[in-house]
């Protein structure tokens, strides 16, 4: 596995500012209080504008993208990425949407405008709602447009077809299908921008056993190998897991979590922490699958 020469992280990191943590969130904890959300989005955005960060991933859901239109430092220095609703709310509704999201950011436009999942352009209306996101895009709202997925959505045949500017994709050292299958290899010779999400793998390196999701019980035993292997290595997980994104010489962008500037700063210094010498293959799972099992855990919290 070849990995990319050392540069500055920044130049990749992307944010998803988490407004209201939930369970399985990397760092754990409860949601900040409600009256102190925006000044902890303000100091969090500030931070990450101080570090050199340009990239912003958002979702519509909840009072994230108000939160974020009132916190932006001045003048912003942030490229934001837009998730639009899903397929399933209609036609009209995505597009009415996808504006509405700019207008709660105080965007005049936004950077990238991503399809919410890759079901949505596999069904009948998938061309029609490819139309519409390219119509944003002509009318100079966004200024590409792309689709979430997982190895098992098919995403190349997916944007040979649709010809997409970026995809997102989880990938992380327990789940490297996406690295050894050659798909985030695959989408770059394409000229597609690969975005990388679920860098924390849901928050699962850092939880416990007795924590694990339900469809994961059973792989207790392999993650306390993986986590017992990056001891031994003098590697902390938070660290691991951002050195092995970061490395990817085909990724455009690394995804990662936070929910206040504390957090963005931890995630900054292990960013920087110099490469631990590690056999990544053995880091992780037999059945990495598992990961997106469920309800589409994975995409429906990606970030």
């Amino acid at each position: 596995m070849t990995f990319a020469a050392a540069s500055s992280p920044v130049a990749k990191l992307a944010l998803a500012v988490v407004t209201e943590p939930k369970q399985g969130h990397a760092f754990g904890g409860g949601p900040v209080p409600a009256g102190a959300r925006e000044d902890a989005v303000r100091a969090l955005l500030q931070t990450a504008a101080d570090a050199g960060i340009v990239q912003i991933a958002t979702r519509p859901q909840g009072d994230q993208e108000r939160l974020l239109g009132q916190a932006w430092p001045f003048p912003s220095p942030f490229s934001v990425s837009a998730r639009a609703v899903a397929l399933s709310e209609g036609l009209d509704r995505v597009e009415a949407r996808a504006r509405r999201s700019l207008e709660r950011m105080g965007l005049p436009r936004g950077d990238v405008l991503l399809v919410s999942g890759a079901g949505d352009l596999a069904g009948a209306e998938g061309r029609a709602l490819w139309d519409r996101m390219q119509a944003l895009k002509d009318r100079g709202l966004f200024r590409r447009v792309g689709f979430l997925a997982t190895l098992e959505d098919g995403p190349t045949l997916l944007a040979r077809r649709f010809q997409p500017d970026v995809v997102q994709i989880p990938c992380n050292i327990l789940d490297q299908r996406p690295v050894t299958e050659g798909v985030l290899s695959d989408l770059a010779a394409l000229g597609i921008a690969v975005h990388v999400s679920s860098v924390f793998a849901q928050g699962l390196l850092f939880a416990n056993r007795e924590t694990l999701p339900q469809h994961l019980a059973g792989h207790g035993v392999a993650l306390s190998r993986t986590r017992r292997r990056l001891a031994e290595a003098r590697s902390d997980p938070m660290q691991a897991a951002l050195a092995f994104c970061l490395g990817l010489p085909p990724v455009a962008a690394v995804i990662a979590s936070v929910a206040s500037a504390a957090e963005l700063r931890a995630v900054l210094a292990a960013a920087h922490a110099p490469r631990p010498d590690l056999d990544w293959a053995t880091l992780a799972l037999e059945e990495p699958a598992a990961l997106t099992a469920g309800s589409r855990y994975a995409i429906s919290n990606a970030a």
